[in-house]
């Protein structure tokens, strides 16, 4: 599948966000990239500010626009709130998952070690990082791979009580995929009413 693979600092400065994880330079260069990041800018109109709330959703969670879209749909045909559906949809995936367990210090690497054939759910392998986990799984590394340096690394020190939403086993290296986190336990900065918005368009 086709990803997000360009200068990721960028994209963290034009936000003013960490959202790739730790970042060096935008600690050094906190505002925005280009010949007048430090200049003063034009008011950014309405539109601007929602397009910029789903760009930043889409970044964080590593998704491309056509999945985006599609998952919004998914969601906007769902009862309950829309932009809430669409962040548990977005929590929901593999690979999101398989970083909050801390088998990889960033989405990105988590998405690596689904598509290597590195996790399983349930005992089996899944290499599709969208696939939606449902309550109830059990994600973990395969047995043969769990002594990989990458992984053994990321975990060293993480602190798995921070996602109620998820049980880690530390016996078995896994983790299981409780319920549907609720909107306050989702600790990601995204103001998903925006992105309501600007599909309602």
């Amino acid at each position: 599948m086709a990803r997000y693979i360009g200068p990721k600092s960028r994209i963290a400065r034009k936000f003013g966000e960490a959202i790739f994880g730790p970042d060096k330079v935008l600690s050094k260069k906190n505002y925005p990239p280009g010949q007048h990041g430090q200049s003063r800018r034009k008011k950014t109109s309405e539109y601007g500010i929602q397009l910029r709330e789903k760009q930043k959703a889409k970044y964080t969670y590593g998704v491309l626009e056509k999945q985006f879209r599609n998952l919004y749909e998914k969601a906007q045909s769902k009862p309950g709130v829309t932009g809430v559906i669409l962040l548990q949809f977005l929590e929901s995936r593999l690979d999101n998952i398989v970083y909050r367990l801390g088998f990889a210090p960033t989405r990105a690497g988590a998405r690596q070690l689904v598509s290597h054939k590195h996790i399983t759910v349930d005992g089996k392998v899944v290499n599709i990082a969208s696939y939606q986990v449902r309550p109830g799984q059990v994600i973990a590394v395969r047995e043969k791979d769990k002594s990989m340096e990458v992984i053994a690394e990321s975990l060293n020190g993480f602190n798995h009580t921070k996602y109620p939403w998820i049980e880690w086993n530390a016996a078995s290296m896994s983790g299981t995929y409780l319920h549907i986190p609720e909107r306050e336990d989702i600790p990601e900065n995204i103001k998903e009413q925006l992105i309501v918005e600007l599909y309602s368009k």
